[in-house]
């Protein structure tokens, strides 16, 4: 029986080879400009070449307010788009995945410390910035946000439609738009963090308003033969908070607007979130946004074996799976899964003997 999880699998004019996705992985590691650094040539190269159908580059921000880190990269500049440009020709030149980037805004979660060196709030005086939000909430433990006006708001959603453009620019081929972990949209989507008064909060769809406008504005400026999917919490790990369910009505108003996947991952925005956690544990809630909500799904988190991850596309619960810490801890991971599936993925010619059918390399030819 050949393998489900390496068919080629197409989202508008785009044909993955396979179902495999490198997830977005933060790396922090950007002058302090935003600019990509010799890292992200190194990092982005390697995985180009796993194996993978789709790379999905680092969460990238849309304004200097909207990092993680003052080291996190960003797409609000001109010059910062031109600097991941000889990153992405690389990749396109030794590599075999189709190549993705994350737009995002930290929100609340923003101007902090990098993760290894403790990740606490720092001020406009250690290279950090007022934090912003759906409302006046803070993050536990963190700065107190500024609460978004309208216009705000608005400033906002032109910023991210300017960095979309920027990503058409050099040749990205699909955009995922971050809307999970707590970060700015996902500030507005669940309950537990927008105390919102006016149309863009109280019920579902006043929540949802502002990261459907996001997104509705992002799919105007994109190609419409390029994709563009949502990343999403699908659970807020806490009584309250945002549900499976929710998700479902979420992806069902995506659809209508034209996205292309929904990413189930989860949690993030409750610092007390009981999460409970093992192999494949969000895999449930791409099965529900792909069953109910009739959208294609993309399941992360803790997906480690290649017999699981191909049980998840040919059971129908998500039609693409995404590895992140996996990829970075074995970025070889899709050669292997294709070789234990009886299956091919895309192998630079320069390690073609390291494959386990050249291994020993040609015995009719001398070593």
């Amino acid at each position: 029986m050949s393998s489900q999880l390496f068919s080629p699998y197409r989202l508008r004019g785009l044909e993955l080879p396979n179902r495999v996705v490198v997830s977005p992985m933060a790396q922090y590691s950007a002058t302090a400009a935003g600019h990509a650094t010799a890292w992200h040539h190194m990092h982005y190269g390697n995985l180009a070449v796993s194996g993978a159908g789709l790379l999905i580059f680092e969460a990238i921000a849309v304004e200097a307010a909207g990092r993680v880190s003052a080291r996190c990269l960003g797409l609000w500049t001109d010059a910062q788009a031109e600097s991941l440009r000889p990153v992405l020709e690389f990749c396109r030149q030794h590599g075999g995945a189709k190549l993705g980037v994350q737009l995002a805004h930290s929100g609340r979660k923003g101007s902090v410390q990098r993760p290894w060196e403790g990740q606490n709030s720092i001020g406009p005086d250690e290279e950090g910035w007022q934090v912003v939000s759906s409302c006046a909430e803070a993050y536990p433990g963190r700065a107190t946000p500024h609460a978004l006006s309208l216009a705000e708001m608005q400033a906002l959603k032109a910023g991210y439609v300017a960095a979309a453009r920027r990503a058409d620019a050099i040749g990205f081929d699909l955009i995922e738009l971050h809307a999970a972990h707590g970060y700015l949209l996902n500030c507005f989507l669940t309950p537990l963090a927008n105390r919102r008064n006016d149309a863009y909060g109280g019920d579902l769809a006043g929540r949802m308003r502002y990261p459907l406008e996001v997104f509705a504005a992002i799919r105007a400026a994109w190609p419409a033969h390029k994709p563009l999917g949502v990343r999403i919490s699908a659970t807020d790990w806490k009584e309250g908070g945002w549900t499976g369910a929710d998700s479902v009505a979420f992806a069902q108003a995506l659809k209508a607007a034209g996205c292309d996947y929904v990413g189930a991952s989860s949690g993030g925005v409750a610092a007390d979130q009981q999460i409970v956690l093992g192999p494949g544990y969000q895999v449930p809630y791409a099965a529900q946004v792909q069953r109910e909500a009739g959208m294609p799904a993309m399941a992360v988190g803790m997906i480690n074996e290649p017999e699981h991850a191909e049980a998840i596309v040919r059971n129908g619960e998500a039609e693409m799976v995404a590895l992140g810490r996996g990829m970075t801890w074995n970025p070889r991971w899709a050669w292997h899964a294709a070789d234990a599936l009886g299956a091919k993925a895309a192998f630079p010619p320069q390690y073609a003997r390291s494959h386990s059918s050249m291994r020993y390399g040609d015995p009719a030819k001398p070593r």
